[in-house]
């Protein structure tokens, strides 16, 4: 025998001595079986009791519901979006409309920097082609996952010189014709979203420069229904889950869009946890009592945890940095599809679409002049929450890196929509509000119930009893706001 053997069989002499009585005799004693397990799970002669059956089956429906639930939340919101423009009367391929956002337009993290042009694609009739002109036009297609379809405009292969692109349905056969900027999407409907820089704060031309977007069939262009502009600013809307995420509405909804679109083949496996629970494509969602009291559970719970990861993040590079409380709202710079090196980061993904809506390469980039970048604020700089019922200053320095234009807007915490208060406006703007500012000092805004004496001009009213965060953004971000060179400060309570 070699003296690695000799090591070996001592070794596995004397852990066999160390071991406890139950675990000398596991494998004709049950007893540890039994305490390797759930206390509330009993097995008898190894088979498990009745009792233990109803609640082994429980759990685990209970555990599935609540993973399902945060995996398809942006499928569901996605769906929100669809449904709150066609209540204010947006038409598939036919009737758009121009939005000067306003904090009663109820969105996830919707913003006033731009008037909005909302574009709703059916590709049931074949492809569809939108065609941007040139100009400082920001233009993103999403599919009804909420799945980054397309950039076009300043962030796409355009890049803002104008272009035709073509968005193909899925599993599309036919001929593509030379020419387009081709894109494939993953489900039937989509949502386009136009948003149009007011250049020089000029609000009027932007809006009329979303109405020169072009959107027919690319197979009856000739035929194709003159495009219906609406003028959307003013009136309410909601494109948010709200009213169904947290009770049994949120799976009666995830199951009309699972059974109205084309299976994407890279959901499969989500979709085989959905059979589970009762929602397969083409059958209908009936659950019993005991299914249904689970999903409303579980729609709580997961509603609960993505509330956690959104606004207790505990990831390491979720901070900007160190030596402040600001955060990073997308949290994968990859691209639009929250890619690790080695697998999907859910984690980001949960957290992003339980705050906003869409993603797209161009949201997510960390590099000098490209797009846009967003930083979150949930604290002051003590590291408590801030509070709607307290004042706060945040000093910005001057000049802020970007070549365009930049913004603060304020959110309420419950609807995750800009806070909506009979002030009428939630932002702080470069080119609207806070254009008469000196641009070389630094300046001071504010925050809470009521204005400090001479600075309402640099207010955002905040609700007592409600919670709030802010997003910072930045247009034509320069390298100092990725480098460390340029910094915003902290909230700092008022007393």
């Amino acid at each position: 025998m070699t003296n690695i053997s000799i090591i070996s069989l001592s070794a596995l002499l004397l852990a066999a001595c160390n071991q406890s009585p139950s675990q000398k005799n596991i494998g004709n004693d049950t007893t540890a079986a039994k305490n390797a397990l759930p206390s509330e799970y009993e097995f008898v002669g190894g088979y498990p009791t009745k009792a233990t059956v109803q609640k082994a089956y429980d759990d685990a429906d209970f555990y599935r519901a609540v993973q399902a639930y945060k995996f398809f939340y942006p499928t569901v919101s996605g769906e929100a979006i669809l449904q709150g423009n066609l209540a204010i009367g947006i038409k598939p391929n036919t009737v758009s409309g121009t939005l000067d956002t306003k904090p009663m337009q109820i969105g996830f993290t919707l913003n006033s920097d731009t008037p909005y042009g909302p574009i709703l694609i059916d590709l049931v009739g074949g492809p569809m082609v939108i065609e941007v002109p040139p100009g400082p036009l920001i233009v993103v297609a999403m599919d009804v996952n909420q799945r980054w379809v397309a950039d076009m405009g300043i962030p796409g292969p355009d890049e803002g010189k104008g272009g035709k692109h073509l968005i193909l349905p899925p599993g599309y056969k036919g001929n593509i014709p030379a020419g387009y900027h081709v894109w494939k999407s993953s489900s039937n409907n989509l949502t386009v979203g136009i948003r149009s820089l007011p250049i020089g704060g000029d609000v009027s031309a932007a809006m009329e420069r979303v109405k020169t977007v072009k959107f027919y069939p690319l197979n009856s262009s000739a035929a194709a229904s003159p495009i219906q502009w609406l003028d959307l600013t003013g009136k309410p809307q909601n494109t948010t889950p709200l009213e169904w995420e947290t009770n049994i509405k949120y799976w009666q909804v995830l199951s009309k869009v699972i059974d109205r679109e084309p299976v994407y083949e890279g959901y499969r496996t989500y979709y085989g946890e959905l059979a589970i629970l009762g929602i397969v494509k083409g059958k209908p969602f009936t659950p019993d009592a005991r299914m249904q009291q689970i999903l409303e559970r579980a729609a709580k719970t997961g509603n609960a945890q993505m509330r956690v990861q959104s606004f207790a993040d505990r990831r390491e590079d979720r901070v900007v940095w160190k030596d402040r409380r600001w955060e990073w709202a997308g949290l994968r710079p990859e691209n639009g599809d929250f890619d690790a090196p080695s697998y999907v980061d859910i984690d980001a993904r949960e957290v992003w679409f339980y705050q906003a809506i869409g993603a797209s390469p161009a949201m997510f980039r960390r590099k000098a002049g490209y797009g846009s970048l967003y930083w979150l604020g949930l604290y002051d700089q003590s590291g408590n929450y801030v509070d709607g019922s307290k004042t706060y200053k945040l000093t910005i320095p001057q000049p802020v890196p970007a070549k365009l234009f930049w913004s603060v807007t304020i959110y309420d915490a419950e609807t995750r929509s800009q806070i909506n208060t009979d002030q009428g406006y939630a932002a702080l703007r470069s080119l609207f509000e806070l254009k008469d500012l000196n641009t070389t000092s630094p300046i001071d805004l504010y925050f809470g119930p009521t204005a400090p004496a001479g600075k309402e001009k640099q207010w955002i009213k905040t609700i007592p009893g409600k919670g709030w965060f802010t997003y910072f953004r930045i247009y034509g971000p320069e390298e100092a706001a990725f480098n460390g060179g340029w910094k915003p400060g902290d909230f700092e309570e008022v007393k």
